[in-house]
């Protein structure tokens, strides 16, 4: 028998589930929401391999003002969770002073080579001509990734929404007002139906005869590696400017990665171990760090629009389809108020006022069909 929902939900990483959590806040119930998942678990793929750093001078302008407002909502969460979302975390980006002018956004600061070795020691051995000074940004926060996933997801569901998981979308078809979707065992009728399916999206799109948006997985890998001696609890994430690497401290440990952004089908990514050992040896040759040894490392697929800037807006030419995607690397630092962007659409045909006219504008999907 079809269930009928007003609002499916295709894709359980962190657009979809906090989508689905914002839609069951505001509307006071999550009955009538469903959202499916291809993957036995939620946030199986890109969701599950977050570096938990949301900073606000990262990405286009667009994308930074998504995170001021994202950040803002994670700083002070209602309901408030059982342990906190986010917490200040300081990040500074390095490299030559002309990368640096060139990578240059409001809200950080201009730091002199000495300190940032003042406030980096391990960077005092990095070659002078590579790495001139830095720009720091305080406004930048930790995020615990597990903990946010199961917080929408526990606001969705137990306001009554359906998460489904397991269950990949293979068919849609029109049916009079919305769609007739069946997604692994189960068939559900929908008024509406956003496309947040990550690396798939383009693909999901098409079942329903929405042209691609030409959206683009890039792989991108990080490991857990030890140190020989740990990083100070407050030290900052630390990121090349020139995007070749970043690393911050994790444990006693360090989270690391080479910042590829490797071409990719939509696939389970997996790690290529040469990308990792390349990457330490050049941190221990350039820094202090004293990486020792590699704990594990995971690939995610950061899937980006051609101008790299996400997509939240209805399709121009499928009713009823609303898009959410191409968040690239700016998933979690966005996922609150891409949330609240596509839930204003649904609910109210518009984008509100938090959100300035330049931004929405930037989202909307008509940009990628002109």
């Amino acid at each position: 028998m079809d269930r009928a929902c007003d609002v499916l939900i295709i894709g359980g990483g962190i657009a979809g589930l906090s989508l689905a959590s914002e839609l069951a806040d505001r509307r006071g119930s999550g009955e009538g929401l469903a959202l499916v998942e291809a993957e036995p678990d939620l946030a199986h793929h890109t969701s599950g391999r977050s570096a938990e750093q949301l900073i606000p001078s990262y990405g286009p302008a667009p994308v930074r003002e998504l995170t001021g407002a994202t950040v803002a909502r994670l700083l002070d969460p209602h309901p408030a969770p059982p342990r906190p979302l986010a917490w200040p975390s300081r990040m500074v980006l390095v490299g030559t002073e002309e990368r640096l002018r060139a990578e240059a956004a409001p809200g950080t600061r201009a730091l002199s080579r000495a300190e940032l070795v003042e406030l980096c020691p391990e960077l005092a051995c990095s070659p002078a001509d590579a790495v001139e000074a830095g720009r720091l940004d305080s406004t930048s926060v930790r995020t615990d990734a597990r903990a946010l996933v199961a917080w929408h997801r526990d606001r969705a569901a137990a306001a009554g929404a359906r998460l489904l998981t397991g269950a990949p979308v293979t068919a849609a078809e029109p049916d009079g007002a919305g769609w007739r979707v069946t997604a692994g065992a189960h068939r559900l009728r929908a008024r509406q139906v956003v496309v947040a399916a990550g690396a798939w999206a383009d693909e999901v799109a098409g079942l329903f005869g929405a042209a691609p948006l030409a959206l683009r997985p890039l792989r991108r890998t990080a490991a857990l590696v030890r140190l020989a001696k740990p990083l100070a609890a407050d030290h900052p994430m630390v990121v090349a400017a020139d995007h070749g690497w970043y690393y911050r401290r994790a444990g006693e440990g360090a989270l690391v990665s080479p910042s590829e952004a490797v071409p990719s089908e939509p696939c389970d990514a997996q790690p290529v171990l040469e990308d990792v050992e390349d990457l330490v040896a050049r941190l221990n040759a350039t820094t202090s760090l004293g990486v020792t040894g590699i704990e594990r490392a995971w690939t995610g697929l950061r899937t980006e629009a051609p101008d790299g800037v996400p997509v939240c807006g209805f399709d121009v030419a499928v009713p009823g389809l609303l898009w959410l995607a191409g968040q690239g690397g700016y998933g979690f630092q966005t996922s609150s108020a891409m949330a609240g962007a596509a839930a204003d659409l649904l609910l109210d045909g518009t984008v509100g006022p938090w959100c300035s006219r330049e931004t929405a504008a930037a989202l909307d999907p008509l940009r990628l069909r002109r």
